[in-house]
C-alpha cells in the first residue's frame, strides 16, 4: 500500500538533542565515554588497570543493535526473527558452530521482551545509541579479564557498570564537575561537539516562519543542554524553539502510565514546583507527552495536530513516540553514511522531492561499519547441512521499518529540501534504500 509523508502537513516538529541536533566528533567522544567508565571501575571498584588502555582499533567492536547477554558474558547480533546471527564471548567472536551449540537456530530466549523495546533488565542490555556503545567494549573487556583471572562461568559485574554510568551521567554531575565526562566536555567543547551547519539553522527558521511549532525534547539536564545548544546553535538558540523540555526521562516521557510525571519550571537550572497542566510555551523539565499534546492542541487550534519527531535512539525516541503518541518519526541513523550492506529489494518508488544529500566527506568515525559485526542492516546466515547461506535482515533493520516513518543519516539530508519536502514510497524500507544510496 502506497504511503506518503509530507513535512508540510505536520503542525509540530520536534527534535532530540544529542546526536540529532547536536552531533559529536565520534572518535573523541567514544574514547572519552570509554575512559570515564573504565576509570570508575578501576579506581572505585578495583578492576584490572589494563582496562584503561585501548588498542587503536578496539572501537571496531562497537556496533549499534548489539544485545549483551549479561549472565553469559556474550554479545549478540539478532536477525529479524530473533535468531542469533553473530555472537562474541567478551571481545572474542564465536564460531558458527559455537553459536549453534549455545543458542541453536531458534528465537533467542529473551527476544520477546527485547522486541517489545524493553532495553534493559537484569538479564540483558540493548546497545542502541552512541552514549552507550563504548560501554559495550568495556563490558566485553571485563569479561575477557574475568575469564583470564577467575575463569568465571556466570558474570555479576553489571551492577558496577551501572554505577559507573550513573556516576558519570547523573543529573548533578555537570554542576558538581563529577566524573570525567562533563568536566571534559565543558573544558573542551570544540574537541567533542560539531557546530550545527548553516543549512540546518536556516531550515529551523524556515519551519518557524512557516507556522510550525518547534519542540526540543531531551533527556539531558538543562545545564548540559544549555552548553550544547550555545555551542552548536549559538547564544540565541532559544529563539529556534517554542517549547524546550529537558530532563525528559525518555522513553518514560511518552509511555502511558497511570501516574504521568508532571512538568516542572526551572530557575537557574534548578527544578521548581510541579505544574498541574502545561499552559504556555517555554522551557520546562520532566513532564509527559499527554500534557504536552494538550498544549499543542491549544497552540494549533486543532483537535488532532500532526507531530513529527526526529531522534537517534530507537528505544528512547523512535519507538515510544510512534507507539505511545502516534507521532510520525524520523530516525537519525549515521550508519546510513557508511554501511554499504546490500538491500535485496530494489526501491519501488522515488521521493517526490529528493534533495539534500549529505554535504562533504562522510564522517570519519570508528564504528559506522564494524568489521567484527558487519552491516547494521543485513547479514548472511550460514546454511545447515551444506545448504546455501541466506541473506536476512537484522532485528535492528526490522525496527526501522516498523517504527520510523523515514530514516536519514543527518538533518542535513533533509534540511535543503525546505519546509515542503514530501516523500512517497510503497514500503518504508524502499525509502531507506533511496536515502542510503543517494
Amino acid at each position: 500500500m502506497q504511503q506518503h509523508f509530507s513535512l508540510a502537513e505536520c503542525d509540530v516538529v520536534g527534535f532530540d538533542l544529542d546526536h540529532t541536533l547536536c552531533r559529536y566528533h565520534l572518535p573523541q567522544s567514544a574514547r572519552l565515554i570509554y575512559d570515564s567508565f573504565a576509570h570508575y571501575l578501576v579506581t572505585e571498584k578495583g578492576y584490572d588497570e589494563d582496562l584503561l588502555t585501548l588498542a587503536p582499533d578496539s572501537l571496531d567492536f562497537c556496533c549499534k543493535g548489539l544485545v549483551f547477554d549479561i549472565e553469559e558474558g556474550n554479545f549478540l547480533k539478532l536477525a529479524e526473527d530473533g535468531t542469533v546471527l553473530r555472537a562474541s564471548h567478551g571481545t572474542k567472536s564465536m564460531t558458527f558452530e559455537e553459536i549453534l551449540e549455545i543458542y541453536g537456530r531458534k528465537e533467542w530466549k529473551h527476544f520477546n521482551t527485547v522486541s517489545g523495546m524493553v532495553s534493559r533488565t537484569a538479564k540483558y542490555y540493548l546497545y542502541d545509541n552512541y552514549f552507550d556503545l563504548p560501554g559495550a567494549l568495556l563490558c566485553a573487556r571485563v569479561v575477557d579479564s574475568l575469564d583470564q583471572h577467575d575463569g568465571q562461568k556466570k558474570y555479576d559485574f553489571w551492577k558496577d557498570m551501572v554505577a559507573a554510568i550513573q556516576h558519570n551521567y547523573k543529573i548533578s554531575a555537570f554542576k558538581e564537575d563529577c566524573g570525567m565526562y562533563f568536566p571534559e566536555v565543558k573544558n573542551h567543547p570544540d574537541k567533542y561537539l560539531q557546530r550545527c551547519p548553516d543549512s540546518v539553522k536556516k531550515w529551523l527558521k524556515q519551519l518557524k516562519n512557516a507556522g510550525k511549532i518547534l519542540l526540543l525534547i531531551t533527556s539531558s539536564h538543562s545545564d548540559y543542554c544549555r552548553l550544547l545548544c550555545e555551542h552548536v546553535l549559538g547564544n540565541d538558540f532559544e529563539e529556534y524553539f517554542d517549547i524546550l523540555i529537558t530532563n525528559a526521562l525518555k522513553p518514560g516521557f511518552f509511555s502511558h502510565t497511570p501516574n504521568q510525571r508532571p512538568f516542572r519550571t526551572l530557575e537557574n537550572d534548578e527544578e521548581q514546583e510541579a505544574l498541574l497542566s502545561l499552559d504556555k510555551p517555554g522551557w520546562y523539565s520532566q513532564g509527559n507527552a499527554i500534557q504536552l499534546y494538550d498544549l499543542l492542541k491549544k497552540m494549533t487550534g486543532k483537535l488532532d495536530p500532526k507531530v513529527v519527531y526526529f531522534g537517534d535512539s530507537m528505544h528512547s525516541d523512535i519507538f515510544p513516540a510512534h507507539h505511545y503518541s502516534n507521532w510520525e518519526t524520523v530516525f537519525i541513523l549515521e550508519e546510513l553514511l557508511g554501511d554499504k550492506g546490500t538491500v535485496p529489494a530494489k526501491a519501488e518508488s522515488e521521493p517526490l522531492e529528493k534533495k539534500g544529500k549529505y554535504e562533504g566527506d562522510p564522517l570519519k568515525v570508528p564504528y559506522f561499519v564494524s568489521k567484527q559485526w558487519g552491516s547494521f542492516f543485513m547479514d548472511r546466515l550460514p546454511g545447515l547441512e551444506n545448504a546455501e547461506e541466506t541473506l536476512v535482515h537484522t532485528w535492528s533493520c526490522k525496527c526501522i521499518s516498523t517504527y520510523s516513518t523515514i530514516a536519514i543519516p543527518s538533518l542535513e539530508a533533509i534540511a535543503e529540501s525546505g519546509v515542503s519536502c514530501s516523500f512517497v514510497w510503497k514500503s518504508r524500507c524502499s525509502l531507506l534504500w533511496i536515502l542510503k544510496n543517494s
